[in-house]
């Protein structure tokens, strides 16, 4: 099993910065790839980006591209979500999750198998 416990979330005007936790715990050798999702009220579940958890490529929702980076500290067992240029529409409870599968679709949150509790960002105009 693996544990996730995001954090760094609150409240920032539009066009300020956050930078998001999430540190793991438990099995983490068997961490392949970590993703980070958001949840608005009222809507769905929404990728934002996923990196294998040994390094490589990263791939970023096209609403967040050039706004958000996602990095990782291995000796930590943390990733972090850098967020810049912030806007109201980022609103939402930012998840961080973890799979220890490959080939899957790692833009749904169905191919993950472990979530964290969720930090709340709040973007004021």
């Amino acid at each position: 099993q693996v544990q996730l416990v995001e954090s760094g979330g609150g409240l920032v005007q539009a066009g300020g910065s956050l930078r998001l936790s999430c540190a793991a715990s438990g099995r983490t050798v068997s961490v392949y790839v970590m993703g980070w999702f958001r949840q608005a009220p009222g809507k769905e579940r929404e990728f934002v980006t996923y990196a294998w958890w040994i390094g490589g490529a990263t791939y970023y929702a096209d609403s967040v591209k050039g706004r958000f980076t996602f990095s990782r500290d291995n000796a930590k067992n943390t990733a972090y979500l850098q967020m810049n240029s912030l806007k109201p529409e980022d609103t939402a409870v930012y998840y961080c999750a973890t799979t220890q599968y490959g080939n899957r679709l790692y833009t749904r949150g169905s191919a993950y198998e472990y979530w964290g509790q969720g930090t709340q960002v709040t973007v004021s105009p």
